[in-house]
């Protein structure tokens, strides 16, 4: 008999056909949170896919012994109960690779658009650019270039190293802090030529200190505490700009919009936010804030990487 495995958030094309390739009974229904104990246990289904949305709780491991596999379509596993899981013998994996290279690019993207201000230029040109040209030009001719900049990177994983060498291919420099890492080796194609660039990691003070522009990838703390709370955001460079695409939560938001307020903190961009889906209006209506709904891996490219890593660790687990 054929394994069953429910993706319950979707699952792209590239593994649904990998997994009917390998004899997996695929099933793509979008079962309610409340109903998925009864649908697993009576459709008997061996592997759960699950993206953001679905959440697998120590409830559900519990009630569905013929639960085998979880399989998370993305990096974070905040909604999964991950060490619970492993502890009843269950299989937990992620995709953390699939969508590296589009989080990266979704920085870079919000920092462009501050960079010469067109979040809000964007805002203001259909309401005002026919009759108010000129004065809309002068408000938005203030931007300024990356070069010679400096990137400050909080966790230099897969993501911050890919942020890296996008910021090297703009001639910024580039401080890291990463408690696990203490130097990677970034690679560069430019033109046909393969350049290298040795980066060694700093320590927290020292990024805080000294970069024009933060990102953050890293996970939530499990102490559930801001990365970047008042004191730290007060501890930046006048005017620096910090991006959040990892986690909401992860940056104070009640100390970011204090700090955006007064000018210490010259812009933010960010996709993620402490109360998804109810973000706070106050950060999205701000003219210093770039913001955007939780897209950082959705990208086709992503999205297809993510089908068929899942997949390929289904049928790794199953077949082994």
């Amino acid at each position: 008999m054929s394994k069953k495995i429910l993706a319950n958030d979707g699952l792209e094309k590239s593994g649904i056909e990998l997994l009917k390739q390998a004899g997996f009974e695929v099933i793509t229904d979008k079962v309610a949170q409340e109903s998925l104990i009864d649908y697993i246990n009576t459709n008997n289904i061996n592997g759960i896919l699950v993206r953001s949305a679905t959440k697998v709780r120590k409830d559900m491991i519990d009630a569905c012994p013929g639960l085998k596999f979880i399989g998370r379509g993305g990096v974070g596993m905040d909604n999964i109960d991950v060490e619970y899981a492993k502890s009843k013998g269950l299989a937990v994996e992620n995709t953390p690779a699939a969508s590296t290279r589009s989080v990266a690019e979704l920085v870079f993207s919000h920092i462009y658009t501050i960079a010469r201000m067109l979040h809000e230029s964007n805002r203001q040109m259909p309401l005002k650019g026919v009759n108010e040209f000129n004065d809309l030009k002068k408000n938005y001719s203030k931007g300024f270039e990356l070069e010679g900049k400096t990137l400050g990177l909080i966790g230099f994983g897969r993501i911050g190293q890919t942020a890296a060498k996008i910021g090297l291919g703009n001639g910024m420099n580039i401080v890291a802090y990463d408690p696990f890492v203490s130097n990677a080796t970034i690679n560069l194609s430019i033109g046909g030529k393969n350049i290298s660039v040795e980066v060694k990691t700093s320590s927290f003070e020292e990024v805080l200190s000294t970069a024009d522009i933060f990102t953050l990838h890293i996970p939530m703390p499990s102490d559930g505490k801001p990365v970047l709370g008042d004191a730290q955001l007060g501890k930046m460079k006048k005017g620096a700009i910090v991006i959040n695409t990892a986690r909401g939560g992860i940056i104070d938001e009640k100390a970011l919009l204090k700090h955006l307020n007064s000018g210490q903190i010259g812009f933010a961009g960010l996709d993620v936010f402490e109360n998804e889906p109810t973000p706070m209006a106050e950060l999205l209506v701000h003219p210093k804030v770039s913001s955007s709904p939780h897209i950082g891996g959705s990208t086709a490219e992503a999205q297809e990487r993510v089908g068929a890593e899942i997949a390929e660790k289904v049928i790794s687990y199953f077949n082994n």
